[in-house]
């Protein structure tokens, strides 16, 4: 990504936002978050617990996803796009102060919220999943082999893992919401191309 600039293309024109493996990465991850989401709310909501029933291949299904689920972003790490992606969304620079202020102020001015090929938001939610996916394989570990650790350690693990899971299920929905909301966006994730007229409206720093 460079920030110098350029002559602009026509604004019907379609400019490349993501690779094919980029693609994959996040459809893999959403796939497994989403088994995640859905066997974990079969467990702990009654109701859906009596619907569907076979509790112990509901566990073993909920396991094995939540075990699987860093396995595309590694995997994606052979791709020098999505590694040059976590690049940019590791840096955190002083146009997204700029994008975050305009944001709790809901100042919805596109002057008024710069941003590269990742705005603030976009680079503080993957940034926070990140870590809580971690944090869940973790104490999820802990659940699932028992022996390995003491029970102070178990019930902490499972306190930890079922409220993160609720407030993951809360920031999965609010990230769901913003994706409906912004047609053109998933169309990027979904062929890997938007136009550059969108791609100068909300990311007027980022040049392909």
């Amino acid at each position: 990504m460079s920030l110098r600039a350029e002559t602009p293309a026509p604004p019907s024109a379609r400019v490349r936002r993501f690779t094919a493996a980029e693609r994959w990465v996040h459809r893999t991850t959403a796939a497994l978050m989403g088994v995640c989401v859905v066997t974990a709310a079969v467990l702990y909501i009654p109701q859906l617990a009596v619907l569907v029933g076979r509790r112990e291949l509901v566990v073993r299904v909920h396991e094995w996803a939540g075990l699987a689920l860093p396995t595309p972003v590694l995997l994606g790490l052979a791709s020098r796009a999505f590694r040059t992606d976590l690049r940019f969304v590791n840096r955190f620079g002083p146009h997204d102060r700029l994008w975050l202020r305009a944001a709790l102020r809901r100042d919805k001015r596109r002057a008024s919220r710069p941003a590269g090929k990742f705005n603030a938001g976009q680079k503080i939610y993957a940034s926070w999943i990140a870590g809580a996916t971690l944090v869940m394989l973790g104490t999820g570990l802990m659940m699932w082999f028992t022996r390995l650790t003491p029970l102070v350690w178990r019930t902490s693990a499972t306190f930890v893992h079922d409220w993160l899971a609720l407030t993951i299920g809360v920031v999965l929905a609010g990230h769901i919401g913003m994706a409906l909301g912004d047609p053109e966006a998933r169309r990027g994730l979904r062929t890997g191309t938007v136009t550059s007229e969108w791609a100068r409206r909300e990311h007027p720093l980022w040049r392909p």
